[in-house]
This record gives C-alpha cells, sequence and structure tokens, in this order.
C-alpha cells in the first residue's frame, strides 16, 4: 500500500509537470497568448490521470503470485483500456472504428517494442548480476 501510495503522488504530480510544460509550449511556440480555459481543466486531468495510471499500473509486475504472461496480460489490458476511455472522453481520440483499430494497433505494436526492451534490459541486468555473482565465489 506505501508503494501505491508513493507512486501514485509521483505519477500525479509527474503529470501535473506533463501539463505545465505542453500548456508552456502551446503559449510560447503556437502564439497562444490566451487558452480556453475548460479544455485547459479537462486536458490538465487527462494528463494527471495518465501519470498516476503509468506510474501505478507496473505494480502488476511485482504481484508474484502470477505469472509473467498473466502479469504482462493484466498491465496491457488496464492501460490500453483505461487510457482509451480517457482518451475519447477528452477528445484525445476521435471515436469512429477506424480510429479504434488504429489505437488498437499502435497500443499493440508500441507496447510489444516496450516489452521486448524491458524484458531484454532486464535479462542482461540478471545475466551481469550471476556472473558477479559467481566471481565472489
Amino acid at each position: 500500500m506505501k508503494t501505491f501510495l508513493y507512486r501514485s503522488v509521483l505519477g500525479i504530480f509527474f503529470g501535473a509537470f506533463i501539463t505545465v510544460l505542453i500548456t508552456s509550449a502551446v503559449i510560447y511556440f503556437g502564439g497562444q497568448p490566451v487558452l480556453d480555459g475548460e479544455l485547459f481543466i479537462k486536458n490538465a486531468f487527462g494528463y494527471i490521470f495518465c501519470g498516476w495510471l503509468f506510474t501505478v499500473t507496473p505494480l502488476y509486475f511485482e504481484i508474484r503470485s502470477i505469472g509473467l504472461a498473466m502479469q504482462t496480460l493484466l498491465h496491457f489490458l488496464t492501460v490500453t483500456i483505461l487510457y482509451f476511455i480517457l482518451g475519447l472522453g477528452i477528445g484525445w481520440i476521435p471515436f469512429d472504428i477506424q480510429n479504434f483499430l488504429l489505437y488498437a494497433a499502435i497500443s499493440i505494436i508500441v507496447y510489444t517494442i516496450a516489452w521486448i526492451g524491458f524484458y531484454l534490459y532486464f535479462k542482461n541486468e540478471s545475466r551481469k548480476l550471476n556472473k558477479d555473482l559467481k566471481c565472489i565465489e
């Protein structure tokens, strides 16, 4: 529970930071001296929720009682479904069948690349740690 709360706070603050960065970029580079307040609030809460979502959901991988395949499936479904619902509600993703299929394809490709990258990284780290442990003996 302590880890969940810590990651929640971290994710919320990170989402708020991203909101400030993107808003500043829109004002500075986009030449928008005035922003729509309702749209700003909606997007700010979206970024904050995304920050929370993407820092809390990796906790699935710390549940040792379920296998890696189930952890990955639960993480993928949670992130993909909640982000899709958020994107539809805020207006980041227009709703029609073509956009839904495009979102699903991009989600699967990006998730697969990220998962393989993390898998290879941690596999390499464990190999180095095992090699170091053998040198100790």
